[in-house]
C-alpha cells in the first residue's frame, strides 16, 4: 500500500476497503474474492504494531546502556547490585530523562504529523513544514529573550518557556487552519502557507537573535538546532504530561479521521461533528508539538517521515497509524538521539541535523512519488 494512498485519493480507497468490512465479505460481480480479507489486514497490523513495540524497546534499552560511561545489561537487569555510584548517577540523572524525553518528543511529531495528514487530507502536512514547529520556536525564543522583564510568579516561570511554545505552535496551527479551509487544502496551498509562516518565524528568531546577549545566544543555538542534552527531570515531567494529554486527545480520533477522509459532507452524515473534531485536533496537536519544541528545539522531519512509513507498515486506518506512529516516532527519535551523542562523542551532534539529514531524501522522494502519480 503506497505512502500516500490514504490523503489525497482516500475517498476510492475508503470506498473500496468499506466493501470488505465485516459482514461485507461478498465477492464482486466478477466473482472474484477480496483482495485482502479483514481479518488478514488485522493479523497483519497486529504483527506490524508488535514488531514496532519490540524495536522501541530496543532502542530504549541500547540508549540507556550506551554511552561515554556504558553499562552492561547484566547491570542493568540488576541494577541494585551491580551498578556503581557513578553508572547510578548516569542512569538516573543524564540518560534515563533524555531518552524518555527523546520517545515523548518522537512520538508527540509523529503522532501530530499523522493527524494533520488526515486532518488537512494533504500527504505533505506536518509540523516543521507548515510551521507549527518555527512558531512554537519563535514562542519559546521570544520567551527567552523577554522572559526577565515580565511579571511572572516563581510558580509559573520555570514553565513559562513552554506555555509560550505552545500558544506560538496554536496561533501558526489556527492561521493554517483558517487560510487552508478558505483556499482548499491542497498540496501548492499547503506549501505556500508553510513557507510564509517559515518566513516570518525566521525573521522573528533573527530579530531576537540580534536582541539577545551572549547567554541567551547560547539557548536560541539549542532552539535552531535541536537536541535532547538538557534534559532534566524538573522540565522533562511537566513536557512528557503535555505530550501525554494531547497524545490522549489524538489517539481515539482515528475512526473519525478515516471518516473525514470521504470529505466533510459525507463525514458528516456518518454522524461526525466536523468542526468540533477540527478543533479539537488542532489545539491537542499544537499543545503536543508546542511541549515538544519548549524542551528539544526544531526536530525536523519526524512529523513527516513516520507516518508515510507506518502506512507501509499496517495500512491507512488512522486507529491503527497512529500507535504505529507513536512507535516508530520514539524508536527513530532515540536512536537518533544515540547517535547524537555517540558518533563524534566525547561531542554531541545536534539532533535535529540527524533527522533532517535522514528525512530530506525521504521528502524528496515523495515530491517526485506525488508528481508521477
Amino acid at each position: 500500500m503506497s505512502a500516500d494512498a490514504s490523503i489525497p485519493g482516500a475517498r476510492g480507497e475508503a470506498r473500496n476497503e468499506s466493501r470488505g468490512a465485516p459482514g461485507h465479505e461478498s465477492q464482486g460481480d466478477a466473482g472474484k474474492p477480496a483482495a485482502a480479507p479483514p481479518r488478514l489486514l488485522r493479523r497483519r497490523s497486529g504483527r506490524a504494531l508488535l514488531a514496532l513495540g519490540l524495536l522501541m524497546l530496543a532502542a530504549f534499552v541500547v540508549a540507556i546502556a550506551s554511552g561515554a560511561v556504558p553499562v552492561s545489561l547484566a547491570a542493568l537487569w540488576q541494577a541494585d547490585r551491580e551498578l556503581s555510584a557513578l553508572q547510578r548517577m548516569v542512569l538516573l540523572e543524564l540518560r534515563l530523562p533524555r531518552v524518555i524525553l527523546a520517545a515523548a518528543v518522537g512520538a508527540s511529531l509523529a503522532v501530530s504529523g499523522a493527524v494533520l495528514q488526515g486532518l488537512f487530507r494533504n500527504p505533505l502536512a506536518e509540523p516543521q513544514l507548515i510551521g507549527v514547529s518555527s512558531g512554537a520556536a519563535l514562542g519559546a525564543i521570544a520567551m527567552i529573550v523577554f522572559g526577565g522583564e515580565l511579571p511572572l510568579t516563581d510558580t509559573l516561570r520555570p514553565y513559562s518557556v513552554s506555555l509560550a511554545a505552545i500558544l506560538g505552535a496554536l496561533a501558526v496551527t489556527g492561521s493554517l487552519y483558517f487560510f487552508a479551509s478558505r483556499r482548499g487544502s491542497d498540496v501548492t496551498s499547503m506549501l505556500l502557507i508553510g513557507i510564509a509562516v517559515n518566513a516570518l518565524a525566521a525573521v522573528g528568531i533573527g530579530l531576537f537573535t540580534w536582541l539577545a546577549n551572549d547567554g541567551e545566544l547560547r539557548s536560541l543555538t539549542f532552539w535552531s538546532l535541536g537536541s535532547f542534552g538538557g534534559a532534566q527531570w524538573s522540565t522533562v515531567v511537566p513536557a512528557v504530561a503535555l505530550i501525554g494529554l494531547a497524545l490522549a486527545v489524538l489517539a481515539p480520533s482515528g475512526q473519525a479521521l478515516d471518516r473525514l477522509q470521504l470529505g466533510e459532507l459525507e463525514a458528516r452524515r456518518l454522524g461526525v461533528s466536523v468542526a468540533a473534531l477540527k478543533r479539537r485536533l488542532v489545539f491537542a496537536a499544537a499543545v503536543g508539538v508546542g511541549a515538544a519544541v519548549s524542551v528539544s528545539g526544531i526536530i525536523g522531519f519526524l512529523g513527516l517521515v513516520v507516518p508515510h512509513i507506518a502506512r507501509l507498515l499496517v495500512g491507512v486506518h488512522h486507529s491503527v497509524l497512529l500507535i504505529a506512529s507513536a512507535l516508530l516516532g520514539a524508536a527513530l527519535a532515540i536512536a537518533a538521539d544515540l547517535g547524537a551523542r555517540t558518533l563524534v562523542a566525547p561531542a554531541e551532534m545536534p539532533v535535529g541535523l540527524l533527522t533532517s539529514a535522514l528525512g530530506a531524501p525521504f521528502f524528496l522522494w515523495l515530491i517526485l512519488r506525488l508528481r508521477h502519480r
